[in-house]
C-alpha cells in the first residue's frame, strides 16, 4: 500500500492517551475501494470491514459530525500504528 494515511489529532481519552482519527477507507484494500460492476461493495460493508480490522488492532468507530465514517486509536506512535494497519490490509489481501 503506497498511500499515506492521514490522521487527525483529536482530544485525549479519560486516561490522557493520545487519540487519533482516520478515514475508514485507510483500512480497506485498493481492490475494495475500486470495486465496480459485479464486485461493487456498498459503502455500509466497506465500513463494516474497516470497523472488523480496525477492532483486531485496537481501533473502534469514531462517530461526530465534524468526523462523520472514521476510526480511532490510541497511540503514541502514528509509525508503529500505520505499520500495525498494513499488516492488518496485508493480512487480509492474504485471506488470514
Amino acid at each position: 500500500m503506497t498511500n499515506q494515511i492521514e490522521f487527525t489529532r483529536i482530544n485525549n481519552d479519560v486516561n490522557g492517551n493520545p487519540r487519533y482519527v482516520c478515514h475508514f477507507l485507510a483500512l480497506n484494500t485498493e481492490a475494495e475501494r475500486n470495486a465496480t460492476g459485479e464486485n461493487w461493495i456498498p459503502t455500509q460493508d466497506k465500513y463494516a470491514i474497516a470497523c472488523k480490522r480496525a477492532n483486531r488492532i485496537g481501533g473502534r468507530k469514531y462517530h461526530t459530525k465534524a468526523y462523520g465514517g472514521g476510526i480511532v486509536f490510541q497511540s503514541y506512535s502514528l509509525d508503529e500504528l500505520r505499520a500495525a494497519i498494513a499488516r492488518v490490509i496485508a493480512g487480509s489481501e492474504s485471506g488470514k
